[in-house]
């Protein structure tokens, strides 16, 4: 990852909370975070993990550990959050799940779970801290989305629904909080080396390696590093990423 100059930590004085930070995305932008001065809370589900993470992090790293998909935890995060690190100045909506394939030969079961990670807790951990970024009158909320959310993926029809939804709910939340000083974007990737692509056909992934398709973790946390460290009057609304090799 690269160091970001100490002497100027645009974050310094900040605290950010990263959703699904044990792993891929979520913990090289905790990382990012930490590197750029902010305090950084990782939300996930396995916490003794978490608790392991954030100690080799230091003392500005705190472990939250929170089932997504039980709405009584969600509701209560934002009251951990503050707990652990006095304050919200930055909510990175990044927890999600991947499910590719032909829809005829799909698990209506796991669609249900993939599409209530990505979309329904998605969106109930923004209305969680949304009213204290308002109150406070500055924050920002931040998802990461999907080139798949832009361009239908025809390898990833549920995938690509619950991506094409989370661009709908950045586009109208952005609108209806700008008022309040709290910005709302996406930063869409094209595909990237996460566990979230388990499932890929070993060939696709490995014709994926070799040609040079897919980016890293670190690639998107230097985006999204860019993306809340602009001037308060600036907003990056969507922010597409993709390998140089993919032709979209």
């Amino acid at each position: 990852m690269n160091d970001i100059n100490q002497s100027k930590l645009p974050l310094k004085g900040k605290v950010a909370a990263v959703t699904g930070a044990a792993s891929g995305i979520g913990l090289a932008c905790a990382h990012m975070f930490l590197q750029a001065g902010a305090k950084v809370v990782l939300i996930d589900m396995d916490k003794e993990k978490l608790e392991l993470i954030a100690s080799e992090m230091g003392e500005n790293a705190y472990a939250l550990g929170i089932d997504l998909l039980n709405p009584k935890q969600v509701s209560g995060m934002l009251e951990g959050i503050l707990a652990a690190a006095g304050r919200l100045d930055i909510f990175h909506v990044n927890a999600g799940a991947y499910v590719g394939g032909p829809v005829a030969e799909g698990d209506p079961d796991v669609w249900d779970r993939v599409l209530n990670l990505n979309i329904n807790a998605a969106f109930r951990c923004v209305q969680s801290v949304l009213p204290h970024l308002i109150a406070q009158k500055s924050g920002d909320i931040l998802f990461t989305s999907s080139v798949a959310g832009v361009v239908p993926v025809i390898w990833e029809p549920i995938y690509t629904a619950s991506k094409f939804a989370v661009q709908a709910f950045v586009h109208t939340t952005r609108r209806q909080v700008a008022q309040y000083g709290v910005r709302v974007g996406a930063v869409l990737p094209g595909p990237v080396v996460t566990a979230l692509l388990d499932d890929w056909p070993k060939a696709k992934m490995e014709e994926a390696l070799a040609n040079g398709s897919l980016m890293q973790p670190t690639e998107v946390a230097e985006a999204v590093l860019f993306m809340v460290t602009r001037s308060k009057n600036v907003t990056i609304r969507d922010l597409v990423i993709l390998p140089n090799s993919v032709d979209l």
